[in-house]
């Protein structure tokens, strides 16, 4: 009885697993796609042991990061770096790598410029990551802006960090919008926004080309994500993205940063 027992036990669970397991597959094959990099399932940056990581931007990277450097539990905010650290942290805890985030919100890239020194310069990171331009655009108040000084003060900031170590690794992410928030009923506000971010990421397009470090072109990421889910889902107000924007943000950071460093 005992063994007729167990048998049936067996049978079952065979029986149910094999249920879940083609139930789990035929949804996932019926998922829509939303990022190039699904889950957890891709290839690891190779960092050698102590790499210092710094994330620069707006508030985009901001994300209330704790000032107080004794207080760990909220270091490091809760934007896209704190996803990655949590997750490189977990994937690879035998690198101890540190991660900083000086991120300020309302930022544009000459007040990075400005800060440089203090909270690039001086932090001595083996790996730069910049994400910034919206700013620009919302402070210029219809304004036209300046996009030669725009490149300007942003080649400042790759070759001063060259210079200081010729060595570091740089990651470029393209500022970004979406139409939901105000832009909804705002299409002319949206025309503007959309024209200079296209004209910024050019700009860190070729930046990144030209000193060859590692680009992310996250507006066509957030474009082709809204395409399969719906801008709402992933920016609420047009530039600052939701809890799974933010973790868009981090595969993709994660998965490209592998493919130069490895």
């Amino acid at each position: 009885m005992n063994n007729r027992r167990n048998f049936l036990k067996g049978t079952l669970a065979t029986t149910g697993a094999g249920a879940f397991a083609s139930c789990q597959s035929q949804l996932l094959s019926s998922s829509k796609e939303t990022s190039t990099y699904k889950g957890y399932n891709y290839q690891l940056p190779k960092f050698t042991k102590g790499t210092r990581l710094l994330f620069q931007g707006d508030s985009i990277t901001d994300m209330k990061w704790g000032r107080n450097e004794k207080d760990r539990n909220h270091y490091l905010g809760h934007s896209y770096v704190f996803l990655i650290a949590s997750r490189l942290g977990v994937d690879m805890p035998e690198a101890q790598l540190e991660f900083f985030n000086r991120g300020m919100s309302g930022h544009r890239v000459q007040d990075l410029k400005q800060r440089w020194q203090k909270d690039a310069l001086d932090m001595k990171p083996d790996l730069l990551s910049i994400l910034v331009g919206v700013n620009d655009i919302v402070k210029s108040t219809g304004a036209p802006i300046d996009m030669k000084k725009w490149e300007s003060d942003y080649r400042y900031l790759l070759e001063s960090s060259l210079k200081q170590n010729s060595n570091m690794k740089i990651v470029l992410l393209n500022p970004f919008v979406l139409p939901t928030g105000r832009f909804v009923n705002d299409p002319q506000s949206l025309h503007r926004f959309k024209t200079y971010i296209d004209k910024m990421g050019a700009i860190v397009g070729a930046l990144a080309n030209e000193y060859q470090t590692t680009h992310i072109k996250t507006q066509e990421i957030f474009t082709k994500a809204s395409e399969q889910a719906g801008a709402e889902n992933w920016i609420w107000d047009g530039v600052h993205p939701l809890p799974q924007g933010h973790e868009l943000i981090a595969r993709n950071w994660i998965a490209e940063v592998a493919k130069t460093i490895s």
